[in-house]
């Protein structure tokens, strides 16, 4: 495992040094992207998975974090500018890199701020690893996909996962679904509130990830739940029971009804600090200087 430092344009990086990350994953090399911001203590910044993933996500917010922080954002295996190979991809492959990430690219317990899905992942590492993170913020987090919160059984999932992965009527089922029109659509739904931020241009830039070569192998994992690292909401909670470092959680007020329920439960936890802000689900991006506003005190105080 190796890293390398590239050139990019100021177009898909938000302003950091950008480095690549070998990682080997059962005798497969993949490329991982990550982006280096800013001087002071570490602090790694987990984008949320979706079809639309990529660390320019949160690169506002990582903006705004580097002058108290060395800001690391990476692309996770299967999005933005990583390798994107036709895998099976599951939570196996997402709980080794980042266990061998963190590893490779830290060398002190760091803080760790997870967006979404990364939640459950970043959860199941510091159990297992006690010593790995300092605290741990999650913004809108969440542990399970779209077509499983929609109600789809296992089996129903499978088949919609195999039908986008394969080669003619995959390509265009996922071109439908990551359409501009479409994009926009669940934009307006569920990730922004502002409609005056989903721009064309901004629709554009989102769709172009979508249309990277392999990029629908990843994403059809995520939306049909093969990403789901916890299956019950029980397993997700006892994940928390279980931390000895510091959380602390940043709910959307306007998140969909099922996925506030699941914060909800979450934050009624003992010794769990939250904050509920403006915002959905893509409330870093949105509202990044309003979410740095409401957890300064706990990412910058010595005792949580």
């Amino acid at each position: 495992m190796s890293t390398n430092l590239l050139s990019t344009s100021a177009a898909i990086d938000f302003g950091g040094v950008v480095q690549e990350y070998l990682w080997n994953f059962e005798n497969q090399q993949l490329r991982v992207v990550y982006e280096t911001l800013g001087k002071g203590s570490p602090l790694l910044l987990l984008p949320s998975f979706s079809s639309v993933s990529t660390r320019l996500e949160v690169g506002e917010l990582a903006r705004l974090l580097a002058p108290n922080f060395q800001v690391v954002a990476v692309d996770w295996p299967g999005f933005g500018e990583s390798s994107r190979p036709s895998l099976n991809y599951r939570p196996e492959i997402y709980q080794q890199f980042l266990e061998d990430f963190v590893k490779a690219i830290f060398n002190t317990p760091i803080t760790v701020v997870a967006a979404g899905h990364g939640a459950s992942y970043v959860l199941q590492l510091a159990v297992k690893q006690p010593a790995t993170f300092s605290r741990i913020l999650l913004l809108a987090p969440t542990w399970r996909g779209p077509l499983p919160t929609m109600g789809a059984s296992q089996q129903i999932a499978g088949m919609v996962r195999e039908l986008v992965r394969s080669p003619i009527l995959g390509q265009a089922l996922y071109k439908l679904n990551t359409s501009q029109s479409f994009l926009s659509f669940m934009y307006r739904r569920h990730v922004f509130t502002d409609a005056a931020k989903i721009t064309p241009s901004f629709i554009e830039k989102k769709w172009h990830t979508t249309q990277q070569p392999g990029a629908r192998f990843a994403s059809a994992a995520f939306v049909t739940g093969n990403l789901d690292a916890v299956h019950e909401q029980s397993d997700f909670l006892g994940l928390v029971q279980s931390l000895t470092v510091p959380l602390m959680v940043v709910i959307g007020e306007s998140s969909p009804p099922k996925s506030r329920e699941e914060m909800n439960a979450l934050v009624a936890l003992p010794g769990v600090r939250s904050v509920v802000i403006p915002g959905s689900l893509g409330l870093h991006e949105e509202y990044p200087a309003v979410v740095l506003e409401a957890v300064q005190d706990f990412l910058f105080s010595r005792k949580n």
